[in-house]
């Protein structure tokens, strides 16, 4: 095109320079494109307003002017992986859009964007994608798991992630612990996850105030493969919710129902009604369940019922009685603060013959709990082989014993805070548990003194492996002696916190331990000195893998130079509290055959600076040393030992 005029070309600039000429000129239009050769910009294309002083551009997106039904239409086009992501990353707006979208509602996504496994952020300081490595939550099975605590639990989070984790098959596994005091998760979130998740497999809402019963509808709708649900705390879910998933999940499996003070009967009755795939249950502090929902889920889930708990319900005898007679599967059960079960109710338990198959009990707080129905469920369990009582306080001697007698599968025994228990008790059981008894645990049974045994001993229980003794003020060394003389093939004792014993208590059971120790906690026994750990290292250190001595404040020196000339395969030594020096370090670096992976020191105030060459080389082998609260070593010698020992876990 021809022109007179200089031959330059000028960067910008219009033909017409007064705004209102322009105005005149395109007076008919509102929306134009402008050729305007600017600097930055050589074309827009965007609405203006033209008035008799200008125009001035309208700064909204235009896009944004569309309805929700058209951002609708638009967003389920859009290709799973980077480019739905990036989308939901614009705004909080388009996030919430997105994660209302069902997965059956988007159009089919492009292959390739299929296979990109990154997702883009969202923008906003509150919308963060969490990742499964960074809470450790990736299960043996596989699932694709997230889990949200406290603050970070809100509605945006669950819909980013609803969003993000479309493209890797969707979340199998959801764990919600708490909420945002000020955007706390509520039915809108979970039903993002339900939305966007439909593999969705386990769910886990514990302390979600404002997650209610259309929460849990939708997922019921959505997440039919759903196979674990754990409700605690959540006041506001009811009977309605639970009845949906029984309804629309036939695979659950799994059901926990904790403190949700608006769950009664109807809906425990739809779960085993409509779940026949349900093998464990517990149910805790739920005040409107009674008889009538416990004994009809147990009736209808008979024969695949495996593991029931139930702490703290207002159920009776009868409930009980159900348990005897149609629990024919369980081989785990847990009964805990039922104050309103009478001795008749675990006798009928135990009479009924139907806990055939029953493995482990554990009885809590239960007044029902007396000697009479202790033998009754020991001899209608005839494959019992855990027992675990704790706070029964009317169990006596006569009844352990007469359990021990009848309960011949036994094979460990757990009792706690069994006050009523003696040490005659304790001699009886262990000499009529027959031949299958591996473990036995004594915690806080005050009944226990400390006296000599005025009879003979009885015959030994050759087959008890582990034994643990733990605060039991009245048990002695007298005691101690007695139960060595009857254990001869121990390999794991744990006497912590018993300040009574001294050397001459546990020597005798040192000595009787014919198969050799392999792990010795004896933290809190202030009263033994170094002629106990050289008898150890000398009798059992060829197989003594762990040593407890926390507080034990008479040990010195002479007990590690014991350890290092005598055992051999020590991994985990505890010194926390004794009284030994940089001259026992010292004793136990230069030890060859000494190749321990845990050291604790703490609260060692005579172990000084002087030892950061020892440290130093028993490094080669530590993976975790203890150094808290030792006060004659400075911050300088830990962060020279930081640097030197990179593969070891420090804590000073």
């Amino acid at each position: 095109m021809g022109f007179s005029g200089d031959d330059e070309i000028y960067s910008g600039g219009s033909f017409y320079t007064n705004p209102s000429d322009l105005g005149r000129l395109y007076s008919i239009v509102s929306n134009v494109d402008v050729y305007s050769p600017a600097c930055k910009r050589a074309r827009i294309s965007a609405p203006f307003l033209f008035e008799s002083s200008g125009f001035e551009q309208n700064m909204r997106p235009s896009i944004e002017v569309l309805p929700d039904e058209c951002l609708f239409e638009i967003f389920r086009r859009v290709p799973e992986g980077k480019e739905r992501s990036s989308c939901a990353s614009v705004s909080k707006k388009w996030l919430m859009l997105l994660s209302s979208i069902r997965r059956s509602e988007f159009c089919n996504s492009n292959p390739v964007a299929e296979e990109e496994n990154e997702t883009a952020a969202p923008v906003c300081n509150d919308v963060e994608m969490v990742s499964c490595e960074d809470n450790g939550e990736v299960e043996s099975d596989g699932y694709l798991t997230r889990s949200l605590e406290g603050k970070k639990a809100t509605d945006m989070r669950l819909a980013a992630i609803a969003v993000g984790t479309s493209s890797r098959g969707g979340l199998g596994k959801l764990l919600i612990r708490g909420s945002n005091s000020v955007r706390g998760v509520t039915n809108r979130g979970l039903s993002a996850i339900a939305r966007g998740c439909p593999s969705l497999r386990a769910l886990s809402l514990w302390n979600v105030p404002f997650v209610g019963d259309e929460g849990l509808f939708e997922i019921a709708k959505e997440c039919h493969l759903l196979e674990k649900l754990d409700l605690s705390n959540c006041p506001s879910i009811s009977n309605k919710g639970l009845i949906a998933i029984a309804e629309n999940c036939p695979n659950l499996s799994s059901l926990n129902i904790e403190s949700c003070s608006k769950i009664g009967n109807e809906g425990l009755q739809a779960i085993g009604k409509l779940c026949p795939r349900l093998h464990s249950i517990s149910i805790k502090d739920c005040p409107l369940l009674g008889d009538h929902g416990v004994s009809s889920l147990l009736s209808s889930a008979s024969s695949v019922l495996t593991r029931v708990k139930l702490q703290g319900l207002n159920i009776t005898d009868f409930s009980l009685a159900v348990i005897g007679h149609y629990g024919k599967a369980v081989t785990n059960l847990s009964l805990s603060v039922l104050q309103h079960v009478s001795e008749r109710g675990f006798w009928v338990m135990g009479n009924a013959q139907g806990l055939q198959k029953l493995m482990s009990l554990t009885i809590t707080s239960c007044r029902g709990i007396t000697d009479v129905s202790l033998e009754a469920i020991a001899k209608g369990s005839l494959n019992l082989k855990q027992m675990c009582l704790r706070k029964c306080c009317f169990v006596s001697d006569n009844g352990l014993v007469a359990f021990a007698k009848a309960a011949g599968s036994l094979e460990s025994l757990q009792l706690e805070e069994c006050n009523r228990i003696t040490q005659s008790g304790i001699v009886g059981a262990l000499s009529n548990c027959g031949t299958k008894l591996k473990a036995l645990s004594l915690v806080k049974c005050m009944g226990i003194k400390d006296m000599a045994l005025g009879m003979p001993v009885p015959s030994p229980c050759s087959y008890l492996r582990f034994l643990s003794i733990r605060n039991c003020p009245g048990f002695g060394s007298a005691s101690l002696a007695v139960v060595g003389k009857l254990c001869p093939q121990l390999q794991h004792v744990d006497l912590s916190g018993l300040c009574g014993i001294t050397d001459s208590g546990i020597l005798p059971l040192l000595e009787s331990c014919e198969a050799g120790l392999v792990k010795v906690n004896l933290s809190g026994c202030m009263s033994l000195t170094d002629e106990v750990v050289s008898a150890l290292a000398r009798l059992h250190g060829g197989t003594l893998e762990l040593l407890n001595l926390d507080g034990c404040r008479k040990i010195t020196d002479a007990s590690l130079v014991a350890i290092a000339e005598n055992c051999l395969f020590l991994s985990d030594l505890d010194l926390s509290k004794c009284a030994v020096t940089d001259s026992g370090i010292a004793v136990m670096s230069s030890a060859e055959q000494l190749n321990l992976q845990v050291l604790s020191l703490s609260g060692c105030s005579e172990v000084s600076n002087k030892s950061l060459p020892c440290l130093k080389k028993m490094g080669r082998t530590l993976v975790g040393l203890n150094l808290q609260k030792c006060s004659s070593i400075s911050s300088s010698t830990v962060e020279l030992l930081v640097e030197s020992l990179w593969r070891c876990d420090i804590l000073s």
